[in-house]
């Protein structure tokens, strides 16, 4: 194994390690203290809840991961398209990208309720809801990493009587690659804080509807445990994002 294979494994190792630490921390402290279940359930309750058939786990699953993986796909893709188009276009970045400023400062809690109108219940509106609130810092990191470029390498291209395309292809993208796995990096975040905020406000399913479900009897561990599946979710959802960042940004920088 190599000395970067190595670093990774061990750094993977003192991570779990980490967590598994706080696991048993909070095991123990939970059964020392005689903490009741539903103020904070400890781990082994949590995980009890699993096998009951009444939260349907994975049926609540499958519609908060789709939410969440929707709303991320379409805001990354919105995102980098309008990242793009500005830096192709001066005009349009100056006419449109102060609008989306002003439309970014609407709180997304309030477009809930008018999705609902609009769209029904459903997974669509809380797909429209995680893209509203991910999707903006695609864009301004992405518009970011396309601007700055070094003006020799501009000079160079121009120089060299190189097109606009041959500056995007082999300048600004590659330079931008960074900008842009960073703003999806936060966009993976705030896509699942947008799919719970669309089910809190109004659902049929989904892991956020389980919980206001079982809030009324004070199921704490149903509650504690659709937390956990979510934060697994967007971990998952991080790290593939991650694993592209590590492959395309190092591939690139191999490259050069």
């Amino acid at each position: 194994m190599s000395s970067d294979g190595i670093r990774s494994a061990r750094s993977v190792a003192i991570i779990l390690v980490v967590h598994l630490a706080v696991i048993v921390l909070w095991q123990v402290l939970v059964d020392a203290f005689e903490v009741p279940k539903f103020v904070l359930p400890s781990p082994l309750a949590t995980l009890a809840t699993l096998t009951s058939a009444k939260y349907a786990w994975l049926s609540n699953i499958a519609v908060t991961a789709a939410e969440i993986l929707g709303g991320f796909a379409l805001g990354a893709f919105v995102g980098v398209t309008l990242a793009v188009l500005f830096c192709w276009s001066p005009l349009l970045s100056l006419s449109l990208l102060p609008l989306f400023v002003t439309l970014n400062m609407i709180p997304k809690v309030a477009l809930g309720p008018l999705f609902i109108v609009w769209f029904s219940y459903g997974i669509f509106p809380n797909i429209l809801i995680a893209f509203s609130i991910c999707f903006f810092p695609i864009l301004l990191t992405t518009a970011r990493g396309l601007s700055e470029v070094e003006p020799d390498l501009l000079d160079l291209v121009k120089s060299l009587r190189g097109s606009r395309w041959t500056l995007f292809r082999k300048i600004q993208l590659p330079g931008a690659l960074p900008y842009v796995f960073s703003g999806m990096k936060v966009g993976a975040i705030l896509a699942v804080a947008g799919a719970i905020v669309g089910e809190f406000i109004a659902s049929e399913r989904g892991l956020g509807y389980l919980m206001i479900q079982v809030q009324s009897s004070l199921d704490t561990p149903a509650m504690v445990m659709a937390v956990v599946l979510l934060t697994l979710i967007g971990v998952a959802l991080y790290g593939f994002v991650l694993g592209l960042e590590r492959l395309f940004v190092v591939k690139d920088v191999r490259l050069q």
